[in-house]
């Protein structure tokens, strides 16, 4: 799998679609596409902007990802706590409420 089929996969887990996810990274659709593609790279600036997005550009760039956080987090509890950063306001405080009835749960049982 080459840089293009991998960014495409990280585009994708956001949930983005390539008009959405080049606007934010600073390019435009057409970019996007061909870097997808592997016609073209995309430069430093685009990855860096990438990242600010969520992108794991060490995977996109290497094909290998840390199998946990620098502080010890699963890759999924990683990404959770990616998410929970672009979450504001009374959606974060449902949130949390919900996080919390699901660990007084897990104790329970």
């Amino acid at each position: 799998m080459g840089i293009g089929e991998r960014l495409k996969e990280e585009r994708e887990r956001l949930g983005l679609n390539q008009t959405e996810f080049a606007a934010l990274a600073g390019a435009s659709k057409n970019s996007q596409y061909n870097y997808e593609k592997g016609e073209r790279s995309p430069d430093a600036n685009y990855l860096a902007a990438a990242a600010k997005q969520g992108v794991d550009v060490l995977y996109v760039v290497t094909g290998v990802r840390l199998p946990a956080s620098a502080d010890g987090l699963s890759p999924e509890r990683a990404e959770l706590l990616h998410l929970v950063q672009k979450i504001n306001g009374s959606d974060l405080a449902i949130l949390v409420r919900m996080a919390a009835a699901f660990a007084v749960a897990n104790e329970r049982s």
